[in-house]
Formats: structure tokens, C-alpha cells, sequence
């Protein structure tokens, strides 16, 4: 996976889906907030929306793992 410039704002997003999934309390707001947010930055950069997904997950869920 190329490197991809990732916005603060989806790592905050991300960051807070991922805590309210870590406690079984995900909403479906908070979700499609995060998705919504993928799709915009995707669409306007021109990355795929699933590349930058996988990029941002890594970024907040394993940040001492070295992408792939």
C-alpha cells in the first residue's frame, strides 16, 4: 500500500469508533460518521476509499507496526 496523507480528523473519527467498539458500545451514528468521512476524503483525493480505510485503521489501531 502506497503511503497515503491522512487528515487529523479521520484518525479522531476512527479514534472514537474505535474506543466506543473496544467498550460494545459502537453506534451506528459514530460508523457511519467514520464511513461518510472515508468516502468524502476518497473522493476528493482520488485514493481509494478502502486503501485509506485499511491506512487509518493501521494508524490507530496497531501505531508501532510499521505499515505494510
Amino acid at each position: 500500500m502506497a503511503d497515503i496523507d491522512i487528515p487529523p480528523h479521520l484518525i479522531d473519527l476512527e479514534s472514537a469508533a474505535w474506543a466506543e467498539q473496544q467498550q460494545g458500545a459502537l453506534t451506528f451514528a459514530a460508523a457511519d460518521a467514520v464511513q461518510a468521512a472515508y468516502r468524502e476524503h476518497a473522493a476528493a483525493t482520488g485514493v481509494s476509499r478502502l486503501d485509506l480505510e485499511m491506512a487509518v485503521r493501521q494508524a490507530v489501531r496497531h501505531p508501532e507496526e510499521p505499515a505494510a
